[in-house]
């Protein structure tokens, strides 16, 4: 087993410990967020808002993604065979 096979088998039960943190606070998360966008952008005298504000997008997706992983198929591949009798051929 490799390396990264390795870690990624380490890290798996902390990314449901991670998700459920994101899903209970992530409104203190995206709030966060936010006042630390505001605070680099101040510093920087609106140098870099326009980055600035694409970062704190895509970390708020990236919240969003880890809070609402239950709620959507990630594609892993199996399927839920449908119920009732099977097909006559």
């Amino acid at each position: 087993m490799g390396l990264f096979n390795n870690l990624k088998a380490k890290l798996a039960p902390a990314k449901g410990k991670v998700s459920d943190l994101a899903q209970r606070h992530e409104d203190k998360i995206q709030h966060g967020i936010d006042r630390a966008a505001k605070v680099v952008d101040e510093r920087t005298k609106g140098k870099y808002s326009d980055k600035i504000h694409t970062g704190t997008d895509k970390a708020k997706g990236a919240v969003d993604r880890l809070a609402h992983k239950d709620e959507k198929d990630t594609g892993g591949g199996t399927t839920t065979p449908p119920s009732g009798p099977p097909p006559a051929s």
